[in-house]
């Protein structure tokens, strides 16, 4: 039996990058289901299988299909809705080893409620996140104090910072050897510069990343697939439709708290074990954020998400 990790999918055929290197296109069997997952797709980029070859199922018989036998647990996993089928999700990638979120403080401007939605978001996925701070080459020393001021606040979170500029090649070593050998997401909002860092780092995505998914983002349509790209120094970026969505995940009320490091680590010390950190009396949460131990932006975030209002949604 061959042993692969799943690079591409189309919907009905599945590109399968095996461990000698090769690529071999791949369906999957008939009744191929995953136990407690109500998804439209039972395999997704980033997965690891198990494959025959069968080369009658090709029209080139010179070229070896294969048919997927078995799929590896997953380590984590992105969901999005499946239109028309409520109880049902789309799974756009699998076993992803870190996001970095892509921030501006300015040109343009994304704004402390839209990371932490997103942070909260890669804690619910069990996906590790770095927020890299782009474009420092443009702020003044009052910008560059409030982003200093920004990462102060993330780093006693316990996230990874980064401040990069692709015109003066600031931190773009350092997160390409974040990157090797892993298997990337990158996310942040249209302008933020996420092809210039990407194909900064490797030129030869150029044609392909284009905004990496800007192109994809921006439509509606359910035919448009994923894809995993090699980097050529070790690892992977993962190219998806759905990206724009993994920082928009449905959270439970109760569960919020959880996605929020600081706040979950408090849970216990609040007089009631459902509190919700708003009105409670002897609340360990509202007393960190009046004694500064927890910053009034990231309690403001999850009150806005508990609250489920528009306006901390964007």
């Amino acid at each position: 039996m061959n042993k692969g990790i799943v690079i591409k999918s189309t919907g009905s055929w599945y590109s399968v990058k095996s461990e000698s290197g090769q690529t071999i296109e791949c369906k999957i069997k008939g009744n191929f289901r995953i136990k407690d997952i109500k998804s439209t797709n039972p395999i997704a980029v980033g997965d690891h299988v198990e494959f025959r070859l069968d080369d009658q199922e090709g029209d080139d018989t010179t070229k070896p299909v294969g048919l997927i036998t078995e799929i590896a647990d997953r380590k984590n996993y992105i969901v999005r809705k499946a239109p028309n089928l409520s109880k049902q999700s789309h799974i756009i990638a699998a076993n992803i080893d870190q996001a970095f979120l892509v921030v501006t403080i300015n040109y343009p401007i994304t704004t402390p409620t839209f990371v932490d939605r997103f942070l909260a978001s890669a804690e619910a996925y069990r996906i590790p996140c770095t927020l890299i701070f782009n474009k420092i080459d443009r702020f003044n020393k009052e910008q560059t104090a409030h982003l200093d001021e920004l990462i102060e606040t993330y780093q006693a979170i316990g996230y990874r910072c980064l401040k990069t500029s692709t015109k003066k090649n600031i931190g773009l070593d350092t997160l390409k050897g974040w990157m090797t050998n892993k298997i990337n997401v990158f996310s942040g909002h249209s302008g933020v510069g996420k092809s210039s860092l990407i194909n900064k780092i490797e030129p030869t995505l150029n044609l392909k990343t284009k905004e990496i998914s800007e192109y994809h983002l921006s439509g509606m349509h359910t035919t448009t697939f994923s894809e995993m790209f090699e980097l050529s120094f070790g690892g992977y970026i993962i190219d998806t439709p759905g990206i724009k969505g993994f920082g928009m995940l449905d959270m439970e009320k109760s569960e919020i708290g959880h996605y929020f490091p600081e706040i979950f680590q408090r849970l216990e010390n609040c007089q009631y074990y459902n509190c919700t950190h708003t009105h409670e009396p002897g609340c360990a949460v509202k007393k960190a954020v009046i004694e500064n131990e927890i910053a009034e932006s990231r309690y403001y975030s999850y009150l806005g998400l508990l609250e489920a209002d528009e306006k901390y949604r964007n």
